[in-house]
């Protein structure tokens, strides 16, 4: 499968064994733009997927309704860089409903689909990375997946979480991202990272369409072509650098991250958003006070420019392979 296909299977497995659960949003009827809801209206009936008007905040705030009611609400916002007219429903409302209600009312049953990061022709409103705008909301849960197989696990813990969960989907993986996936009904742990690639002497943390990005860089580190052979010291060539992915956002994996950072001594942060308040400086304070005397070097972000997402250089503001590269090699020669 394709990552959209992992997407529509998990939410119609969703659909098939939950009867409350429903479907809704933009153009889903129809398949959504992505394709990710193609013919569940078919399979499921209209009065379980359907089309809303085009109003985020609408959206949210009927998931919310619906939620509360004890339906699973499965909410698509069409684009996240959309998601901003429902900050409110989602930050004020779907995080604070238990608590607000002393435990009597609960939005457990919202997830929130949504199409994040680059795509490579954007521009300013369909290339933004909104996660780290929720870091602070407590009660909400935020997840992006890397690719079909976490897709789908991820998405169906996602629905099944007793909180709700923004389900952010990296936009250019929809299709460039293929692998078995199993067609059986299974759940991915949300809350926790995952090690893709093991190592003792730096840890790349990253999420989403960036672990590509990451693992490409450590490869051009161990083996670099001949354009690029003169520019990377034979000393730095034989690290070992630790691949992480973050998976979730919010709560993110501390214990995890630690233990890696302990064991190397360097970290790496890598995320599309801009740098200025994004995820990884959150993550990047809660490492320099857990691992301060285990640090060989200050800890390296390395995100998209503080600049709105440009059509026309969207490929120079995204941190790629190179400027990976780069942060690695500064970081090890430190």
């Amino acid at each position: 499968m394709n990552t959209y296909q992992a997407v529509r299977d998990a939410m119609s497995i969703a659909l098939a064994k939950d009867d409350n659960a429903v479907v809704f949003g933009e153009d889903v009827a129809f398949g959504g733009v992505f394709r990710c809801t193609m013919g569940l209206a078919e399979e499921f009936g209209r009065e379980r997927v359907f089309n809303t008007p085009l109003t985020e905040q609408g959206i949210a705030g009927f998931g919310i309704g619906l939620a509360m009611m004890g339906h699973t609400a499965i909410a698509e916002i069409q684009f996240a860089d959309y998601i901003f007219p429902a900050f409110d429903q989602l930050v004020n409302e779907a995080a604070k409903i238990r608590y607000r209600s002393g435990g009597s009312f609960n939005v457990g049953g919202l997830t929130i689909r949504t199409p994040t990061m680059s795509v490579g022709h954007g521009g300013l409103y369909h290339s933004q990375s909104p996660e780290g705008f929720f870091m602070g909301a407590s009660g909400l849960k935020i997840v992006i997946p890397r690719s079909p197989l976490q897709a789908k696990g991820l998405l169906l813990a996602s629905i099944r979480d007793p909180n709700p969960v923004i389900f952010m989907e990296p936009k250019i993986l929809y299709r460039s991202s293929v692998e078995q996936v199993p067609v059986d009904d299974f759940a991915l742990p949300l809350g926790k990272a995952e090690t893709l690639i093991p190592g003792s002497d730096l840890t790349v943390l990253t999420w989403g369409t960036p672990v590509y990005n990451s693992e490409n860089a450590i490869k051009l580190l161990q083996n670099p072509p001949e354009v690029l052979d003169a520019l990377i010291p034979k000393s730095l060539r034989q690290a070992k650098v630790e691949l992480i992915d973050l998976r979730s956002i919010l709560p993110w994996d501390v214990d995890h991250v630690v233990e890696s950072v302990n064991r190397t001594g360097r970290l790496v942060i890598v995320h599309e958003a801009g740098m200025t308040a994004g995820a990884g400086a959150e993550i990047s304070a809660e490492v320099q006070k857990r691992c301060f005397l285990k640090l060989e070097a200050p800890v390296k972000r390395v995100a998209g420019w503080d600049v709105p997402n440009a059509l026309q250089y969207e490929k120079f503001h995204m941190p790629d392979s190179i400027r990976i590269l780069d942060a690695i090699m500064e970081t090890l020669s430190y």
